[in-house]
């Protein structure tokens, strides 16, 4: 193909071959290294969006290519019909860090809502109350693209062509505890929530709210699920967000930031639910494989290591004091909100703002969309001060530029 460039070329080839049912940027990427991303043509950009805060400790990371390379000569996968070490030696080290006391791996955050809603119905089937199944859920939740974890994911832009969803849903307003004390009740399995609702707009619980949902549950015999896919493994600033309003919930999603970058997820539960799903009513073949437990593995240690989770909480403060100074010098600015290192900064509704993402990356910075009106930085807890003042800078640019607003 003359006259194009290596990009251009590879993009032409990835449409002839590749499904459309993503719309990935015009940029195709080769390599990383800590916070930084390369395409194909060599040129660099400042990866903010962490693979939608799945880089939790950056790309790249020494420690943990070692660990999977090593592991990967050593042993990869002997399914779930056996036990393996490396998964037994994650399984504790999670327990150990949280309030939990059982671990179920999964590949996904989707899987892993799945197995929590497959949990709260089995588990009410096993005690006798077989019409305790309906799962109570939030408007503008994230759940996951799978039938189940879609249907409790109150989006109804992602419901379209796809019904009918799984049935027993009531969606409550976000932070509403009044709504959602008056939803619960004798037929709820389950209540789901998003300690912060990611792509809904990083939209935090109040404390309160989520206390409020533990009582609400216990008075009424139903299950509280936490999703933190998204918000665990230190992105807030403490490993688990639940930690910030100290609520257990019965069982809770972990992914993305678990494996690094490897697929690995994880369902963590109490030992008093530890039972809801009995052998042979919940599987998966490559769930808690032995690559993708190594790789955990080595996160954990990067974290200690490197003490991540206090660094999203210092960073996060140092990120929260530059981006409200975009509040004050652009009206286009609504409202700046998050906790560690989970932000977005929300734009005015008349605010085009894809394009304010297009003119991002234009100049090197890669951030992600949340909701429609939300830039989000979920960068790898590696991130540095000056990593975030890049990024920080571009956004003042780009909006002084008048990048998004209304022709």
């Amino acid at each position: 193909m003359p006259d194009m460039t290596k990009t251009e070329e590879m993009l032409v080839r990835a449409r002839a071959v590749q499904l459309g049912n993503y719309r990935p940027a015009p940029l195709v990427l080769s390599r990383g290294e800590g916070c930084r991303l390369f395409d194909v043509d060599g040129r660099a950009y400042l990866d903010l969006s962490g693979g939608v805060a799945v880089v939790s400790v950056g790309h790249a990371h020494p420690v943990l290519a070692v660990a999977i390379a090593e592991q990967a000569a050593r042993l990869m996968h002997v399914s779930n019909l056996f036990y393996n070490d490396r998964a037994i030696e994650l399984a504790e080290a999670i327990v150990a860090r949280t309030q939990f006391d059982r671990v179920y791996f999964a590949n996904s955050g989707a899987e892993a809502n799945e197995a929590m809603l497959k949990l709260a119905r089995r588990y009410h089937h096993d005690r006798g109350d077989e019409e305790r199944v309906e799962i109570v859920a939030a408007w503008r939740s994230f759940h996951g693209r799978t039938m189940g974890a879609l249907s409790v994911t109150g989006q109804p832009k992602y419901h379209e062509g796809m019904k009918p969803l799984i049935g027993a849903v009531r969606f409550v307003d976000y932070g509403d505890a009044a709504a959602l004390r008056a939803a619960v009740g004798p037929r709820t399995a389950a209540v789901i929530l998003e300690p912060i609702q990611a792509e809904g707009g990083i939209h935090i619980a109040p404390d309160a709210y989520l206390r409020e949902a533990r009582a609400c549950c216990d008075q009424a015999g139903a299950l509280l699920l936490f999703d933190e896919v998204q918000t665990g493994y230190g992105r807030t600033g403490r490993f688990l967000a639940q930690e910030h309003s100290g609520v257990v919930p019965d069982a809770c999603a972990l992914a993305k930031g678990i494996g690094g970058g490897f697929p690995l997820s994880a369902m963590a539960v109490t030992e008093r639910v530890a039972g809801g799903l009995p052998p042979g009513s919940h599987a998966t073949t490559f769930g808690g494989n032995p690559l993708a437990c190594a790789a955990g593995l080595a996160v954990l240690r990067i974290f200690d290591d490197e003490r991540l989770v206090e660094r999203a909480a210092a960073h996060g403060d140092y990120l929260a004091g530059r981006l409200a100074g975009l509040g004050e010098r652009h009206a286009c600015v609504v409202d700046v909100r998050g906790r560690g290192l989970m932000w977005g900064v929300e734009l005015a509704a008349d605010r085009d703002v894809p394009a304010v993402i297009e003119a991002l990356r234009a100049r090197g910075v890669l951030a992600a969309l949340a909701g429609p009106t939300v830039v989000r930085f979920v960068p790898p807890l590696v991130v540095t001060r000056a990593e975030l003042d890049e990024g920080v800078d571009a956004l003042d640019a780009v909006l002084a530029a008048g990048a998004g607003a209304p022709s």
